[in-house]
C-alpha cells in the first residue's frame, strides 16, 4: 500500500491540471460534453486513489487501484480525442498524456505487484 504514497501527489497534481483543462474548453471553446467526460475521468484517478488510502481490505484497495488504472485509460481516450477534433492543442495533450501515461504505469505496477502478494 506503500506505492500510493507517489502516486497519490502526482495524480492530485493531474487532477488540477484536468480542472484548468476544463475551465479552458468551457471559456474558450464553449465545450460541454467532451470537457465533462475528461473532467470527470482525469480527476476520479486521484479520487479513486485517495479511497484506496482507506481501504478496507487488500482486495478493497486493489479495486479501488484497479478502477484509477481504468480511468487513466479513459482520459488518454479523451485527450486524444480532444487533440484530434482540434479543441486540445498537440502540445497541451502530449504532456497531459505524460502524466496520464506515467499514473498508469505506476498504476499496472502497484496492482501487478499486489495481485503477485494476494493470489
Amino acid at each position: 500500500m506503500g506505492q500510493t504514497n507517489i502516486i497519490y501527489p502526482k495524480s492530485f497534481k493531474f487532477a488540477l491540471k484536468i480542472v484548468r483543462i476544463y475551465q479552458a474548453l468551457v471559456s474558450t471553446h464553449k465545450e460541454y460534453v467532451l470537457s465533462k467526460q475528461i473532467l470527470r475521468s482525469g480527476t476520479s484517478i486521484g479520487a479513486n486513489v485517495s479511497e484506496s488510502r482507506g481501504a478496507f481490505s487488500k482486495k478493497d484497495f486493489e479495486y479501488k487501484l484497479s478502477i484509477a488504472y481504468k480511468e487513466a485509460k479513459e482520459t488518454a481516450y479523451w485527450l486524444n480525442l480532444l487533440a484530434a477534433s482540434g479543441l486540445m492543442e498537440e502540445c497541451v495533450k502530449v504532456e497531459l498524456m505524460e502524466d496520464v501515461e506515467e499514473l498508469q504505469r505506476l498504476l499496472g505496477s502497484a496492482l501487478i505487484t499486489l495481485r503477485k502478494n494476494t493470489h
